[in-house]
């Protein structure tokens, strides 16, 4: 058993040192990547991570599909842009997406400029992670699972972003393409593609917390207020 765990401790990847509340204050949208694949032990490792999420009566009745070849990649990806297209026509029909008066880019014109790139670049994404689940309306017990292998792409340096048009849009495509059976109850929760971010790590703008909680009933003010970030680079 000792040689066997020797053996298997080789080939692990390195475990990052990464503070906890580094990877939780930055693991944000990183939806530009290179091209370049991603070391198997790293995948390997985000997988693993993502199993050992919590899940309704610990069943984890979930699917996961990595999906690295071109073909597929290149099929997938057209079915995404028209899914991207139809979001564009409805959901973001009424968004401004022009820069503002002074030359600076509004936060909806950056997000709606790189999740194009990611629409217009889909098969250039090394890796793309498929979640399926059943019998969990809530995704209450997908959620934890891609998060959880988010995170640990955080912690190898492996930029991802959460993307659910694919399952909403172009469903039966996607299960027709991936040989997933129509008849089982699966659902397509989550798409998350992967790979070495183009871009800089950082912590994201958000609304402060006293923001968007109340105390005890709905509309009661927090009382108090919270300076965030409470985590930063030191």
């Amino acid at each position: 058993m000792r040689i066997v765990n020797s053996i298997r401790t080789e080939y692990r990847p390195k475990l990052s040192c990464m503070d906890l509340y580094e990877a939780l204050y930055t693991t944000r949208a990183m939806r530009r990547v290179s091209p370049d694949p991603i070391e198997q032990e790293t995948v390997d490792l985000m997988l693993d991570a993502a199993t050992r999420a919590p899940s309704g009566g610990n069943n984890q009745n979930w699917r996961m599909i990595t999906i690295t070849d071109q073909e597929l990649r290149d099929k997938l990806g057209s079915l995404y842009r028209q899914a991207w297209d139809i979001l564009l026509k409805t959901v973001y029909k009424d968004a401004d997406r022009s820069e503002s008066p002074n030359g600076s880019q509004t936060q909806t014109f950056n997000i709606l400029k790189s999740s194009t790139w990611l629409a217009d670049n889909f098969e250039t994404v090394p890796l793309w992670v498929f979640f399926f689940h059943r019998n969990d309306p809530t995704g209450a017990s997908i959620y934890p699972a891609v998060w959880n292998l988010m995170l640990a792409a955080r912690g190898q340096e492996i930029g991802t972003c959460l993307t659910t048009i694919l399952g909403v849009f172009k469903s039966d495509e996607v299960f027709d393409l991936l040989g997933v059976p129509k008849d089982k109850g699966w659902t397509l929760g989550a798409s998350v593609s992967c790979g070495h971010p183009l871009g800089r790590w950082g912590t994201a703008a958000r609304k402060a917390a006293q923001d968007v909680t109340y105390a005890e009933t709905w509309g009661t003010p927090l009382g108090r207020e919270i300076d965030g970030p409470m985590w930063s680079h030191q």
